[in-house]
């Protein structure tokens, strides 16, 4: 083993957002396949907020990767805990599209006027990693406020 071997190295994404709706509809708005088209601008394909269940997203092609964004439910805890793996990429890709198995949790919690809800996206092993973990940390940055957006929707 090398010091470049040593300088692998695993990050995270953390969202945290309050939100004035309460958990149970927050709940609905991230396990509900349609809502969360609306708020993630990816449709899943067989979606089931069920452990075990798995479903897919579908993304821009890169190289040898088709774009397919493989998930299964880990943990469906109703209106506290909602976690999935997030898998996608190709081992002959470098930069976007290279091997890619990341899991991403949703954690809700009661709030002065609301629900309380971190996101924390973790597994990404840098530097193999770098361009989804920069690409998905701005855009985890713009998708969260809009779970709010879409859940206050749905409640009018």
């Amino acid at each position: 083993m090398n010091d470049t071997t040593l300088q692998t190295r695993a990050r995270e994404i953390v969202v945290d957002e309050v939100f004035p709706h309460a958990p149970e509809t927050i709940w609905r708005t991230l396990t509900s396949g349609a809502l969360m088209a609306r708020w993630l601008g990816m449709v899943p394909t067989d979606f089931e907020p069920v452990p075990g269940s798995r479903f897919t997203y579908q993304t821009t092609p890169a190289g040898e990767w088709d774009g397919t964004i493989q998930c299964e439910v880990l943990e469906a805890i109703p209106n506290q805990r909602f976690v999935y793996s997030w898998k996608g990429g190709h081992a002959g890709n470098a930069g976007y599209g290279s091997l890619l198995d990341t899991i991403v949790t949703f954690t809700l919690e009661e709030a002065e006027g609301g629900t309380r809800l971190r996101l924390v996206h973790s597994g990404f092993v840098l530097p193999r990693n770098d361009t989804a973990y920069e690409r998905m940390s701005g855009g985890w940055l713009k998708v969260v406020p809009r779970i709010g957006a879409v859940t206050g929707e749905e409640e009018q």
